[in-house]
């Protein structure tokens, strides 16, 4: 088992204990957090308590993430672009249409599935039942490199950089719209949409600090080639920033209500390069996962069209 002590900021002060250690660890999912609420797991100054308890100035909170059990999800012989691997790590470049880790209705078919057929029992189980071995993920419709952790020391330390965004993580994508400006950063809160659920929004009252740099690379007379590098690492953050700047990504029929062209599925978004310092050499590593087939002819196809 794992535990995690730290004590109450000012600045956490009255905030549920959930959303304190969901701040604090934003690695785990806000539902597995109150499992182990709800499971007894987590003391403030020595006393188990339950989830809507509120924290106060210089309280001291322990959690444990308890041991990882054998999940009941099967062990899958699925394909893998396999960027790097070592004792330690995984860098995957995840093709489209593959959900990252199984959810409630979706057990099969996952990265998750096709990991633990590849790496046997070698993965961290930090993350609970349904996500060994992951420390972040890219939505269904995204391509591109995605770490997967092999022990729970590597999660640890790559949750860490995650946390503090020593992470380089560099995006290409297509949007509409002529950008005007060359390069620029949008710095905007994300949360949840306030009237459906199933989306993000910034949001300015309940949102997460968001920031995302991004820089023009083509002009295709109604679409703009560009390349966004996350300072932070929110849910949809790409998706939902390029849209509240009124370029949302080619493609992606959330964020959109512009009907999409060229037979996409989904939004025109590439997780490129992924560095890092790895967590046991110390040393800084950077990994670039190559554009999809299905990328690279939609940049034919737009270049020929402006020629």
């Amino acid at each position: 088992m794992n535990e995690i002590v730290f004590d109450i900021l000012p600045e956490m002060e009255d905030m549920r204990i959930d959303k304190c250690i969901s701040d604090y660890m934003d690695n785990l999912s806000r539902s597995y957090i109150q499992k182990i609420i709800k499971d007894g797991n987590v003391y403030v100054n020595d006393i188990v308590i339950k989830a809507n308890y509120r924290v106060k100035f210089e309280d001291k909170v322990r959690f444990i993430i308890p041991d990882s059990v054998e999940p009941n999800i099967p062990a899958q012989n699925i394909p893998l672009d396999i960027l790097y691997e070592d004792t330690d790590i995984l860098i995957i470049n995840k093709s489209k249409n593959m959900v990252v880790h199984p959810a409630p209705g979706h057990y099969e078919g996952t990265l998750v599935n096709a990991i633990m057929y590849h790496c046997k029992d070698n993965l961290s189980g930090i993350n609970g039942v349904m996500r060994p071995g992951i420390v972040h993920r890219i939505d269904k419709d995204t391509t591109g490199s995605v770490i997967v952790c092999k022990n729970d020391e590597a999660h640890t330390a790559i949750a860490e950089l995650l946390k503090t965004h020593d992470i380089t993580r560099k995006y290409r994508a297509i949007v509409y719209g002529i950008m005007k400006e060359e390069h620029g950063t949008v710095d905007a809160p994300i949360g949840r949409h306030p009237n459906d659920r199933k989306k993000m929004a910034v949001n300015i009252k309940n949102g997460k600090r968001a920031v995302t740099h991004y820089q023009v690379l083509e002009h295709f007379g109604q679409y703009t080639y560009i390349e966004c590098q996350l300072e932070t690492g929110r849910t949809h953050q790409i998706r939902v920033h390029m849209a509240s700047i009124g370029h949302p990504l080619l493609g992606d029929a959330v964020y959109s209500n512009r009907k999409a062209p060229f037979r996409l599925e989904g939004q025109v978004l590439h997780a490129m390069t992924l560095g890092f310092i790895h967590p046991r050499s110390g040393e800084y590593v950077e990994f670039v996962a190559p554009l999809p087939e299905y990328f690279e002819k939609l940049l034919s196809v737009l270049r020929n069209k402006t020629l």
